[in-house]
């Protein structure tokens, strides 16, 4: 049986801009996707934390140290620029796994920069 658990977490990421026309995604800087160990493609769980809303959808890769936090496609519509959101992903552990497993988590401040990082 696999327990499915929380793997990352960027926390209090400022949305920087939308694009209705983009076919899709949610775009995050490069460095926080690998702070979190977050790969280019994988399902994430994104809440606004303004609005309420929540969504599903998948990572694209942004440019290393530019802070982008970008909403794309039908997203774009469940917020907008200067929102605070929480970006998720989950994976599977086996129960022997899941007993020492500790998501990677960071919260951000100003600019989108690191403030705190957690299981990392």
């Amino acid at each position: 049986m696999d327990i499915f658990l929380l793997k990352s977490k960027i926390h209090r990421a400022t949305v920087t801009g939308g694009d209705v026309n983009y076919e899709g995604s949610l775009t995050i800087a490069g460095d926080l996707m690998d702070k979190v160990g977050l790969r280019e493609y994988e399902k994430i769980l994104c809440g606004n934390m303004a609005n309420g809303q929540r969504w599903e959808t998948y990572a694209i890769r942004g440019r290393a140290g530019s802070g982008e936090i970008i909403m794309n496609g039908a997203v774009a519509h469940l917020g907008k620029k200067g929102d605070l959101i929480t970006i998720m992903n989950f994976a599977a552990f086996s129960p022997a796994e899941a007993a020492d497993w500790h998501p990677q988590v960071i919260v951000l401040g100003k600019d989108n920069r690191i403030l705190e990082e957690r299981g990392i």
